[in-house]
């Protein structure tokens, strides 16, 4: 059991009714839904991972560390613009959302690779 990526699974799952919620309740948020959906949408496998993902080995816990990372910075890119009303971390974005396919293209090596 990892506990951090335990708390990032809550924190996922909190972050992401929060921000959806707020999306919906603020005109034009539309970027706050995205991120909201994206955070509910990793927060199972997050905490999936911090059960049962440290049996797999290193490439797993690799696997979930670049998912956390990537929806950190995703959805707090896209939530920085809707909020602040600022581009500024417009780049982030993509690259958030390429580590998060890399953490789940991990999963795969690390369920096709055999423990050592």
């Amino acid at each position: 059991m990892d506990r951090a990526l335990l708390a990032a699974a809550g924190l996922a799952g909190a972050l992401g009714v929060a921000l959806a919620a707020a999306g919906a309740h603020i005109a034009g948020a539309e970027r706050l839904v995205t991120a909201g959906q994206m955070a509910m949408a990793q927060a199972p496998a997050l905490l999936a991972l911090g059960l049962y993902g440290a049996a797999r080995g290193r490439m797993m816990t690799i696997a979930a560390a670049l998912i956390a990372l990537g929806l950190l910075v995703f959805a707090g890119a896209l939530a920085f613009h809707d909020l602040s009303g600022s581009a500024a971390l417009a780049f982030a974005a993509p690259w958030g959302g390429t580590a998060m396919i890399l953490g789940w293209l991990g999963i795969i090596v690390a369920a096709l690779v055999r423990k050592r």
